[in-house]
């Protein structure tokens, strides 16, 4: 009957239904189904245009839907073993701050790994929650955050025993996953709530050779991008919930609070059909991709200065499982940076990689990609390995993962500010954040001091032209912190 049931896109269905009756429109958009926008309606097509709809009786409402949006909703809850299921049109930053503001109320303490996406910092502005950081373990051969470990966590609900829930990240960027089911259990035997940040973990619901999600695991809450790994378009994720620690009145209310009144119906539709495809042909998807990234890992490990790295770290702390898919690339050998390498790919081979750091690029292969595409990678990655030759590491600096944290993100984001010059930062405490986008972590955050190490570390990504965000000063030569009345 499950597999019946998941062969229905009720949200869809009905937006067609609208298009093929060809409505009359007098309400917005006011572009009236592409028709006041004729440059960008001959380039992207009239049908798109068509399905950008708002909400009516037949079309249902995303902030109180009771309709076709809460049918297609429930399916998706179905599929990923969740009680509940929310769609969201702001990307999984929306559902991670939702899952911060239903938990947490001002003062509270939320356990979290000092790793975590910035959306998670505006959760806590927001919220007014006052985070306890858990270090991440770091794999120092590639310069990269692990997962937690149980002890770590252990550490800190000993030492935060009040500390209302703890955050978790399933996978991370680089694909790492923590021991969830141990850490689900820790939390919950001292009521504390569970929530997951799967940005990255989309897909792994569909197939066994991947990590366990939260939901299968038994967590409160998890904010999954649906649009990264499992096929809808950009910005459109899901909340999934389950249990009775928080209630679902509570949620949907503070949804609300940042929900927009016109979701997209076009993202709303393509959350529909992307989870009927990964309910429906999902595991014989995976399967292809896992054989097109072992493929790849293999390829590129064959090649003499490059490591693709992968499920050996299994078993090393921090590192409980991993997800394949995240194929990340370790090309210090070769004598560049992440970001060099990174540039070099698009500028002289037309291939554009989800990310870099100082050490590493990572390329997303996922259910979209052929193996025309992920040969062209390999043979790219070979052709710059066999001109270049392997050479001594030029930098061997580390992130600096541990800020101390002075202020809470709230305090520093509302109290008074001054501007100085970043080379003159040191002991101040930071009033915004400082990240390369992506992955988004921030280096320092709100209401963390500044340190020597860290304005070094900011330098070195400047000078690589990493993209920085996050600062008034979009070259991050100032930098905003806290200053006296």
């Amino acid at each position: 009957m499950r597999g019946l049931e998941q062969k229905k896109t009720p949200l869809f269905d009905a937006v067609k239904a609208y298009v093929d009756n060809k409505i009359i429109p007098f309400h917005v958009p006011g572009h009236k189904q592409g028709r006041g926008l004729e440059e960008f309606r001959n380039y992207v097509g009239e049908r798109v245009l068509q399905m950008d709809v708002n909400g009516m009786e037949d079309l249902d409402n995303a902030c109180n839907p009771i309709g076709v949006i809460m049918e297609a909703e429930r399916l998706c809850a179905q599929a990923f073993s969740a009680q509940d299921a929310y769609f969201l049109v702001n990307g999984t930053t929306a559902g991670v701050q939702a899952m911060i503001l239903s938990t947490c109320e001002p003062g509270d303490e939320i356990i979290m790994p000092r790793n975590a996406h910035k959306s998670t910092i505006g959760g806590l502005i927001l919220s007014g929650a006052v985070p306890v950081y858990i270090q991440p373990e770091i794999d120092e051969r590639f310069g990269t955050a692990m997962g937690i470990s149980e002890q770590s966590v252990k550490k800190a609900i000993k030492d935060h025993p009040y500390a209302k829930a703890l955050f978790v990240i399933n996978p991370t960027y680089y694909g790492v996953s923590s021991d969830l089911k141990s850490i689900v259990r820790i939390a919950h035997r001292h009521h504390m709530a569970v929530l997951a940040d799967e940005a990255h973990g989309g897909h792994m619901s569909f197939h066994d050779d991947f990590p366990l999600t939260a939901m299968e695991v038994g967590a409160d809450m998890s904010a999954v991008s649906l649009h990264k790994t499992a096929g809808s378009m950009t910005q459109s994720s899901i909340l999934l919930t389950r249990g009775n620690i928080i209630p679902p009145e509570k949620i949907k209310q503070v949804i609300n609070l940042t929900y927009t009144t016109s979701a997209s119906y076009v993202l709303m539709s393509s959350l529909d059909v992307a989870r009927k495809q990964m309910a429906i042909q999902g595991a014989d998807l995976l399967e292809n991709t896992l054989e097109l990234v072992r493929w790849a890992r293999e390829q590129i490990n064959q090649t003499e200065g490059l490591r693709a790295f992968g499920k050996e770290l299994i078993g090393e702390v921090g590192c409980y499982d991993f997800d394949e898919t995240k194929l990340g690339i370790n090309v210090m050998q070769l004598g560049y940076t992440g970001f060099e390498m990174e540039k070099k790919l698009r500028r002289e081979y037309n291939i554009q990689i989800e990310m870099s750091d100082l050490y590493n690029i990572l390329a997303i292969i996922s259910i979209g990609d052929t193996k025309e595409d992920v040969q062209a990678l390999v043979n790219a990655l070979k052709d710059i390995a066999h001109k270049t030759g392997v050479k001594e590491v030029r930098n061997a600096t580390r992130l600096p993962y541990k800020p101390q944290l002075i202020v809470s993100p709230r305090d520093a984001f509302y109290s008074h500010k001054k501007t100085i010059l970043l080379r003159e930062a040191a002991g101040e405490i930071s009033a915004e954040m400082i990240m390369a986008y992506p992955p988004g972590i921030p280096v320092v955050c709100p209401g963390e001091k500044i340190t020597k190490d860290i304005i070094d570390y900011v330098n070195i990504l400047k000078e690589e032209q990493c993209q920085l965000q996050g600062t008034a000063d979009p070259y991050v030569n100032r930098v905003q912190v806290l200053g006296s009345e």
